[in-house]
């Protein structure tokens, strides 16, 4: 880090930001949510930090590329409120989380192979996959309201009941739902998502899904790898911490 870790040095907001390339708004913005230990404060008012404020702030900035703001943001403070289970157990969230993404990485792929091998061919009007919007948002982990934003945008195109209306979503309307979840995770706009699926639904050519789910592999093994760094990080901090 850069910085002498032994007790009694003091260090000035400027010095944790230059550190890191942030401002001293932005050192004190992270005290404030809880991030760093509350500092101490001279007679005139002005902060102080010590070597164990810079280390928090290490610790938090490498959790961030593996587990994002909100995350690296709870486990900060669970460790400086004393809960270090809390904060091991957002820690294992996110690796379940990054688990649950390769596993939707790999149905997809396994639904590109199976496209690839159909054809042009499409699921029977009665399949017994069919289902409807409450349970497949429920299956996805999302609200009705998204699977009716990606209708509209033209990513699921689900049938409707003739005798009550309802949305039915055939192994067709199921599989673009799957791929449009995984491309939403991955940072993908729906603008980018609909010629994909597209492409899928013609079966004229698996290319440019298949280098988008080649870069989503190449995120996720980046956040596997962030998350090792941000675990060392942590692991100094709580050693520092006592």
């Amino acid at each position: 880090m850069g910085q002498n870790l032994q007790s009694g040095v003091r260090l000035r907001p400027i010095d944790l930001a230059r550190e890191h390339g942030l401002s001293t708004q932005a050192v004190r913005n992270y005290e404030e949510a809880g991030i760093l230990p509350v500092a101490d404060r001279t007679p005139s008012g002005y902060r102080t930090y010590t070597p164990l404020h810079a280390r928090a702030l290490g610790a938090f900035l490498a959790l961030l590329p593996g587990h994002g703001h909100r995350a690296a943001t709870s486990i900060m403070r669970a460790v400086n409120d004393g809960a270090v289970d809390e904060a091991l157990r957002l820690i294992d969230e996110s690796h379940a989380q990054l688990l649950d993404d390769r596993r939707t990485l790999r149905a997809v792929e396994t639904a590109l192979g199976d496209l690839a091998g159909a054809g042009h061919e499409q699921p029977a009007p009665s399949a017994p996959g069919d289902t409807f919007i409450g349970p497949l948002a429920a299956k996805l982990g999302i609200k009705p309201a998204t699977l009716r934003t990606w209708e509209r945008a033209g990513l699921v195109r689900p049938r409707r009941d003739p005798r009550t209306g309802y949305r039915v979503y055939d192994e067709a309307a199921v599989r673009d739902a799957r791929l449009a979840h995984q491309l939403r995770r991955g940072g993908y706009l729906l603008e980018q998502i609909a010629p994909l699926i597209d492409r899928v639904r013609a079966a004229g050519g698996l290319e440019p899904l298949e280098a988008a789910l080649g870069d989503w592999h190449r995120r996720l093994s980046a956040r596997g790898r962030a998350m090792l760094a941000g675990a060392a990080e942590l692991e100094a901090y709580l050693r520092e911490r006592g």
